[in-house]
């Protein structure tokens, strides 16, 4: 900011030309957005890479999630097998995990169709009715 008030050449800013006022603020203004992006660019690697890492520890929880699933289920096979048979306390499990994943892909499956196409079609919408309001108004103002 100070370079604004310093004059070219030794001279005071009220004895400056138009032209040269312009120049400075267009390479100040340059050098101001170089510098911006300069630091967005700086920001958004700083973010990036804690995301990174986050994403990864989240990814890592979600591994060890799994696993404690897996035991969890085995440990349900184990307590029913204190009132039947093994085999047939793996198949209850079996059969009730199979149930549960089958409701789930349906579910899943109906959500899916409610978002196909996946274009914004009432953003579409929007943006023609927008455009043949403005075609409308063009040829009201030819005719008058």
């Amino acid at each position: 900011m100070a370079d604004v008030l310093n004059g070219s050449a030794g001279r005071k800013p009220g004895e400056q030309s138009t032209s040269e006022l312009v120049q400075r603020a267009s390479e100040q203004i340059t050098l101001l957005v170089r510098d911006e992006f300069a630091l967005a660019k700086a920001e958004l690697a700083e973010k990036g890479k804690h995301a990174g890492i986050g994403i990864g520890l989240f990814g890592g929880g979600g591994v060890l999630a799994l696993y404690g699933v897996g035991a969890l289920i085995a440990t349900g096979i184990i307590a029913l097998s204190l009132v039947l048979p093994l085999w047939l306390a793996a198949l209850i499990v079996t059969v009730v995990l199979f149930a549960v994943a089958g409701v789930l892909a349906l579910l899943g499956k109906k959500q899916v169709t409610q978002a196909v196409p996946p274009g914004p079609e009432a953003a579409i919408e929007s943006v023609k009715a927008d455009v043949d309001e403005v075609k409308h108004a063009v040829k009201d103002r030819s005719r008058a």
